[in-house]
């Protein structure tokens, strides 16, 4: 008997702009098909945060309708990324005991030490966890296991990233997406749909940095043996180049974004350059190395003072696939080398990795945080403990998350104390996902 393809959405929220990805998926199937993007210029959103809503809903209304003329239907929900910059990723390590004889691990096993790694956070009020990883596991002191389920042993330890965000975000996200008629079914914080748009599994297995240099932020992401071990949000982007040659060149914006993509890293292709540039009805003439050594003081706060400070508790030798950039700013020419000797890690500029389906002139770097957010749906389907997160349901209302902070303290005062708001909600999620895979 036929049945219809399922739809996958994802919506990304950015500071530059507002992207809409639609895939099908038939039940034959796991991989979805990408059937279309649509996408808006982004208003009332700085740095990946909305500060103006009104506008905001326009642009995601925008954003769809383009879409859902690409595609032919209606689109009424979404899984959606966002960014922000206080964004924080934390490890904790908890420990379970499976008895004084070997025994299997079971579901329940593998829930009692996610919960036992919370319980030792401690997480302020007005902040939730979003993502809950769980980044590695081990038997009996021994390490690497990837998924423990049926293995033996009489101790089962693991180490847990939680991705926690101000519950405001979240809920003005929400309340934005929603009031453009499209139901949030998920959320992915940016820096994470941006890797696995970009990163291939080689590349996950072997050690790789994604960064994303957005118009607001750059996401960043590690990940050592298939797993993020650290998510981060820094604050500078693409707008802030724009901003620089503005400035230094008095210029409109508008102009100044103009020039930015004109720009090149490399000397060779800057050399005797000059720029014609239209001013308010007067000429101005600009010689491109100028605007290239604008463009390169940026960059290299970006790299020296951000990313390595970042990355400064890692060895570099962690990473043996270097670097991936993706967002915007990765298309400006000669970035790869630049960064690359300024890091001293190999570089590569993404692609979508789904680009070969993705509509023409929408496949380029700019799109795989896009890309990303369907690869997250589809992971999670297959392996609903790789990336657990707190129920879209908890986090609409103010008052539906106390109420569950208040109920986690009455039930278990240490688990509250350390988790916080989304607690009791990501444990019983965690379980029915489990539930339903099993």
């Amino acid at each position: 008997m036929y049945k219809e393809p399922e739809i996958l959405v994802g919506l990304d929220l950015g500071t530059s702009k507002i992207a809409v990805i639609v895939a099908e998926r038939d039940s034959r199937f796991q991989e979805a098909q990408i059937i279309g993007i649509g996408f808006a210029p982004s208003q009332g959103i700085r740095k990946g945060l909305i500060i103006n809503l009104e506008q905001a809903v326009r642009s995601v209304r925008q954003a769809v309708k383009d879409a859902q003329n690409m595609v032919g239907f209606e689109i009424a929900e979404a899984t959606v990324s966002f960014s922000g910059l206080d964004v924080t990723s934390v490890t904790s390590k908890g420990m379970v005991s499976l008895g004084r004889t070997p025994r299997q691990v079971s579901i329940a096993d593998v829930e009692r030490v996610i919960e036992a790694a919370q319980s030792e956070l401690s997480i302020p009020t007005n902040r939730l966890t979003l993502h809950t990883i769980p980044v590695k596991y081990s038997i009996d002191g021994n390490s690497g296991i990837d998924d423990p389920l049926g293995m033996t042993g009489i101790r089962l330890e693991m180490e847990l990233q939680s991705v926690i965000v101000p519950t405001t975000v979240v809920q003005n996200i929400i309340n934005c997406v929603e009031s453009a008629g499209v139901e949030v079914n998920g959320l992915v914080i940016k820096s994470l749909a941006s890797a696995l748009g970009a990163l291939t599994d080689e590349e996950t297995r072997a050690g790789v940095i994604s960064l994303c240099i957005g118009g607001g932020t750059t996401g960043l992401a590690l990940y050592t043996d298939g797993r993020p071990v650290k998510l981060s949000v820094i604050p500078i982007g693409g707008d802030h180049i724009t901003n620089d040659l503005a400035y230094i060149m008095k210029i409109p914006i508008s102009k100044a974004e103009e020039i930015k993509k004109m720009v090149s890293l490399s000397d060779e292709e800057n050399e005797e350059q000059e720029l014609d540039v239209d001013v308010r009805g007067r000429t101005k003439t600009f010689n491109i190395r100028e605007a290239s050594e604008v463009v390169t003081c940026r960059l290299e706060e970006l790299f020296t003072e951000y990313v390595s400070h970042q990355i400064a508790e890692y060895s570099l030798h962690m990473f043996p696939a270097g670097i991936v950039l993706s967002g915007g700013v990765a298309k400006t020419p000669g970035i790869e080398s630049y960064s690359s000797e300024i890091l001293n890690l190999p570089v590569r500029v993404a692609e979508p990795l789904d680009m070969y389906q993705m509509p023409p002139g929408r496949n380029d770097c700019e799109y795989t945080t896009a890309a990303g957010i369907i690869r997250y749906m589809t992971s999670k389907e297959r392996n609903p403990y790789r990336f657990i997160e707190t129920p879209v349901s908890h986090l609409r209302s103010g008052s539906a998350l106390l109420s569950q902070q208040h109920g986690a303290k009455n039930e278990r005062k240490s688990a509250a104390r350390g988790q916080g708001m989304g607690f009791r909600g990501v444990i019983e999620y965690l379980k029915k996902s489990l539930k339903e895979l099993f």
